[in-house]
């Protein structure tokens, strides 16, 4: 796709909102803030205090008020959904656009006067009550917004299923990485990895999701491999503790990072990029590795197999066999990897951009609230 329908302007107001995010649906909001207040919108970002810490949405020309939407449901939920309240009556918007199903059912239930737009991120997988609870916002939140987006087609049919009366596919683009400021030789002498020892990269928010338990379990299959692979896993979250002590119970050659911002870095030293997440939709650092040339193992899930198509290798989620076998043959395939590769930058120029996002999002808001609604009232 080209940048050519950015050209677009919506001179409107719009309300983002989001709860806790480290990862992907922050950098994506970010992303949309950026193009909106290109195209003549007034932004106001929602979330909690630390997602502006870590995305910075004033340095993209958005105003920000805190509301602190947690990952989980609390009885600070309450606090929440009158925290917006006022944040809406304070800056009466056109369009209220919620990123997850927290954001969601917060914005929900403050009400909005305006339109409600909710993009779908993430499928719910957790069971037991939690599962329960979720699934239940789930059919709120389906049935009480004007539109409902989905970042992949599964994700639509889940809303249309729940009661939603417009859903909608909107594919999330990830943000074009900078160029690596290192060489590939430097990025490697810092894991201590020499030339001829294949260097495995994921990366990703530590949390069950992404069945980096799968990972490690095959890494410390690798280590009778001569030479045996580093594996380098980057980004933090609430499996950090579960995963030190598997990787050291296993001896696994496997190295937590922590939080990055050197992703391009970590990639161009990189000979497989490897997810083994249970779900996702249009993961971002997918989208980064076949952009940057790095082949693929990911697992067949969600919107994986539709972003991807034959550019990638894909296995069955939970398969540490398969994870195993996949990797084992790209490192003894140098032909392959050099296909894969080429396949991959093919594939990834193929993918609406973050301009194509924008004037995605543009067209919608002006179908929802016309361009000759004062801004400043929401009102026509």
């Amino acid at each position: 796709m080209t940048d050519a329908t950015a050209a677009q302007r919506w001179p409107g107001s719009v309300a983002l909102v989001l709860a806790s995010s480290t990862g992907g649906v922050g950098q994506h909001v970010r992303s949309i803030a950026r193009g909106l207040v290109a195209a003549g919108a007034s932004v106001l970002v929602c979330g909690p205090a630390a997602t502006q810490d870590q995305f910075d949405f004033i340095g993209v020309g958005a105003r920000f008020t805190p509301v602190e939407i947690s990952a989980s449901p609390t009885p600070a939920d309450a606090r929440a959904v009158a925290a917006l309240r006022r944040a809406l009556a304070d800056t009466p918007t056109q369009v209220v656009h919620a990123h997850g199903l927290r954001a969601g059912l917060v914005a929900v239930l403050a009400r909005p006067a305006a339109p409600l737009v909710v993009t779908w991120h993430n499928a719910v997988l957790v069971g037991g009550l939690r599962g329960q609870l979720s699934r239940l916002a789930e059919r709120v939140v389906a049935r009480s917004a004007r539109v409902a987006l989905g970042a992949s087609a599964d994700l639509v049919e889940r809303a249309e299923a729940l009661g939603a009366t417009d859903a909608r596919l909107a594919p999330v683009a990830a943000p074009v990485l900078p160029a690596p400021r290192r060489r590939r030789a430097a990025v490697r002498a810092e894991f201590g990895v020499a030339p001829d020892r294949p260097l495995i990269l994921s990366v990703g928010r530590l949390h069950r999701q992404k069945r980096y338990d799968v990972l490690v379990d095959a890494a410390a299959r690798w280590r009778t491999r001569n030479p045996a692979p580093a594996v380098v896993i980057a980004g933090s979250g609430p499996a950090y503790l579960q995963l030190a002590a598997r990787i050291s119970t296993a001896r696994a050659p496997v190295t937590l990072l922590g939080h990055r911002t050197d992703v391009a870095d970590l990639l161009a030293g990189a000979d497989l990029a490897v997810v083994t997440s249970d779900w996702e939709a249009r993961q971002l650092f997918a989208q980064e590795a076949l952009r940057a040339g790095v082949p693929l193992v990911a697992t067949a899930v969600g919107g994986l197999p539709e972003l991807v198509g034959d550019a990638a290798v894909l296995v069955p989620p939970g398969d540490v066999d398969a994870v195993d076998a996949a990797v084992r043959e790209l490192l003894d395939d140098a032909a392959g990897r050099a296909d894969l590769a080429r396949r991959g930058a093919a594939r990834a120029a193929t993918w609406p951009t973050e301009a194509d996002t924008v004037a995605t999002l543009t067209a919608l808001y002006g179908e929802l609230a016309p361009a000759e609604a004062d801004p400043s009232t929401g009102r026509r």
